[in-house]
């Protein structure tokens, strides 16, 4: 069948383009239409075998997906309560509140849009209806390939296990997101170790206003009283944000040995997203990610997606235009 064959195709291409580099966020719509085109054979499938269970099958998900994302929306307000209740009131933190609220109130204010019957205002809410579409099409995407990306690991050896620093609490100490990192990039070292390597671990991390010392330094402290030999810690601590914690710990490691590889560690909603700018900034290696605590996914989730969107702002801006001019234009 058709659709199985596109599958195939897609799958083909989503493992050349993965093996060549995993670190590339094509591979997430890849693997989507390669999935999608499966799901659609599938149906196709049953429906030769038996109209009436492809009808039921293809009702019960025109029935589910509303119902899903509704529940959704739902999921994230109490999400956003959550999280500025632990949290604070910070604006990265309502994030999850604010896209539930609007997920919620999709249906009556569209339902209030077609009472109205005021032109404008139906062409504005098709303009926002087809960019909306776009933008969960590529977070769908995106959220696919961060959990596949995050699962698999590389076997191969390293020699350099890098840390990505975030903000030190009262201005000296690890908080527990940070300690999550050090961690997990503890057990790589000593599975390296363990495996017959002799890595040496980076932490890098700038010293911020509100900051008594450097992060990487606070960091280093942590990991030694964790246990971890002092001489075998590397210290950057002049970045500030990640893609500096990339580049300027890719010259130290760089110093030390010109053909290095490594592994670089943050926390698990961070992995696809470092893994992005690792490959921008030519570092030789993957990401993998230290566990976060369930209520702090779906912000940081969302704040991820944000970045990304932005860091390709010329492609997404052009074309959520191209779909508001074509709803202008149908309206014409």
């Amino acid at each position: 069948m058709i659709p199985f064959a596109v599958a195939a195709l897609f799958v083909v291409v989503f493992l050349i383009s993965f093996l060549r580099d995993r670190r590339k966020l094509r591979n997430g719509f890849y693997l989507f239409f390669a999935l999608f085109f499966f799901a659609l054979g599938t149906l196709f499938l049953v429906a030769s075998i038996s109209e009436r269970a492809a009808t039921v099958l293809l009702s019960a998900v025109v029935v589910l997906v509303p119902l899903s994302v509704l529940a959704l929306g739902v999921f994230l307000i109490g999400n956003g309560v959550t999280m500025l209740r632990r949290e604070g009131r910070r604006p990265a933190n309502l994030l999850s509140l604010l896209a539930g609220t609007g997920i919620v109130a999709f249906v009556p204010v569209h339902a209030l849009i077609g009472q109205l019957d005021w032109t404008p205002l139906t062409v504005a809410a098709s303009t926002v209806n087809g960019v909306l579409g776009y933008a969960s099409f590529l977070f769908v995407c995106f959220l696919l390939y961060a959990v596949v990306y995050g699962r698999i690991r590389s076997r191969r050896g390293v020699d350099f296990v890098l840390v990505l620093g975030a903000g030190l609490l009262d201005g000296h100490r690890v908080p527990p997101l940070l300690a999550g990192r050090l961690d997990r990039a503890h057990r790589v070292f000593q599975a390296e170790r363990a495996g017959g390597g002799d890595p040496v671990l980076v932490t890098s991390g700038g010293r911020g206003p509100d900051e008594d010392l450097p992060e990487a330094r606070a960091m280093a402290e942590h990991l030694v009283a964790q246990g971890m030999p002092a001489d075998r810690i590397l210290l950057e601590d002049r970045s500030r944000t990640t893609w500096e914690n990339l580049t300027f710990s890719d010259a130290l490691m760089r110093e030390r040995r010109a053909g290095y590889r490594c592994v670089i560690v943050t926390n698990n909603f961070h992995v696809l997203r470092a893994a992005l700018l690792a490959r921008k900034a030519k570092v030789n290696g993957q990401v993998v990610g230290a566990p976060t605590a369930w209520y702090f996914w779906p912000s940081a989730t969302i704040r991820e997606f944000v970045a990304v969107f932005l860091a390709h702002r010329g492609l997404n801006f052009t074309l959520c235009g191209l779909i508001a001019a074509s709803q202008v234009s149908q309206a014409l």
